[in-house]
């Protein structure tokens, strides 16, 4: 009776040299050197994120030592916020841009859905006017500000689809403004005019990008104006605070529309070249109304002078530029419509509070990206700087051209 003995199974040298060879490859993707906007881009939204706190904690911590709290505990909530999204900002970077484009569906209709919750008695919260606040289980969020992000990814995927289409006025209005209307829809139903600016803000500067012709992308854009000026008109207490606005006696009405835009000015005047010094601010000693939220740049005017505002709007500049080469360089139709929709949102909302707190525009109640206290916001905005680094990614690489020798000098050389 013969016998087989089992064979063992022979790698031959030529498998074991490919799979070393797939290893590096894996290895060198991982550890392969990342574009300077991804650094810039990183970079500088850290550096806004760990100023923010600083400046939360400078303008929280008076009113909650006299409230009976911890100077430190808005901080700490803002910065378990900061822990959670600095990571999820770094997770987000090493997702390919395919599935950006795959969830842009389910990430829109998430967010509307989640914003729907605001009108559910229970879960619902109302402050200042606008009921643009869900609480559930003890925590606070509002959902607009990831419905921003949502519909940034939205609107580059159905331009992308359809790109080449866009000379047709159709192809582009349609879904992008029954869809947009709905979704912005739900945030003017919460009364919130200035979320509402900003989400067709994203949807604007994502049309612009995609290379519309200019007769296409200006019909919404009036649009978009004609309706924000009625929901203005049509809005006694809109009406009542663009009023205060345009009047150039303001201190007439000091205690009432005009209190917190003159503590903002009187902040930002009485902060000089150098700034009182950090944590010497006296307009947040309630004198100022959210000083640590949509009013923290008075603040940061006040303890840090113009020095202060001008590192501010540097960081949030060299951020612009990061994102703004992004859209340069790339051939991605998709990557170009998304980066310029994130941009436009956070430079863009950035501007407006700005503009806000130097009396430039009228109130309009929107934070600072990355600085504003407010963990929904600052979780939503370092998830979208996740989604432009990891769009930076898929920029071609540059490699350093090295200057040729000249022939003779070579021959000496040998």
């Amino acid at each position: 009776m013969a016998t087989t003995t089992p064979t063992r199974p022979t790698t031959t040298p030529d498998s074991g040299r490919s799979r070393g060879l797939a290893a590096r490859v894996s290895l060198g993707k991982v550890f392969a050197p990342v574009p300077s906007e991804f650094l810039l881009i990183s970079s500088t939204a850290l550096l806004l994120t760990g100023f923010g706190l600083v400046m939360v904690l400078s303008a929280t911590s008076a009113t909650a030592t006299a409230a009976g709290a911890p100077p430190w505990e808005a901080v700490l909530k803002q910065g378990v916020f900061a822990v959670i999204g600095i990571p999820l900002m770094f997770v987000a970077s090493r997702l390919p841009v395919i599935f950006w484009k795959r969830i842009a569906w389910p990430a829109l209709i998430f967010a509307t859905a989640f914003q729907l919750l605001v009108f559910v008695p229970g879960l619902g919260v109302e402050a200042y006017g606008n009921r643009n606040w869900v609480q559930i289980a003890g925590f606070q969020a509002q959902p607009s500000e990831f419905l921003k992000l949502a519909l940034a990814l939205w609107v580059g995927y159905v331009l992308f689809r359809k790109r080449t289409l866009l000379g047709l006025w159709r192809h582009v209005y349609i879904p992008l403004v029954p869809v947009g209307i709905l979704v912005i829809g739900t945030v003017i139903a919460g009364s919130d005019l200035g979320t509402a600016m900003v989400l067709v803000l994203i949807l604007l500067g994502a049309l612009f990008f995609s290379g519309v012709k200019l007769r296409i992308f200006i019909l919404p854009a009036i649009a978009a104006a004609a309706i924000v000026a009625v929901l203005a008109v049509t809005s006694p207490d809109r009406m009542r605070r663009f009023m205060s606005f345009l009047n150039p006696n303001c201190l007439e009405d000091y205690l009432n529309d005009c209190w917190q835009p003159l503590h903002g000015v009187w902040g930002l005047a009485g902060g000089g070249v150098f700034g009182v010094g950090l944590g010497n601010s006296k307009e947040k000693y309630d004198w100022l109304p959210a000083a640590a939220n949509d009013y923290i740049f008075a603040i940061v005017g006040e303890e840090l002078g113009i020095i202060g505002c001008i590192v501010v709007l540097g960081l949030f500049a060299l951020f612009a530029v990061g994102a703004f080469h992004i859209i340069r360089k790339t051939d991605d139709p998709f990557v170009r419509i998304v980066a310029g929709g994130v941009t436009v949102w956070i430079v863009g909302q950035a501007l407006i509070n700005i503009g806000v707190v130097l009396r430039v525009l009228p109130v309009l109640g929107v934070p600072l990206p990355f600085m504003s206290q407010g963990g929904t916001s600052l979780l939503s905005v370092l998830i979208a700087s996740g989604v432009l680094l990891s769009l930076a990614r898929t920029l071609p690489a540059q490699t350093p051209t090295v200057p040729a020798r000249p022939a003779r000098a070579a021959a000496a050389g040998r």
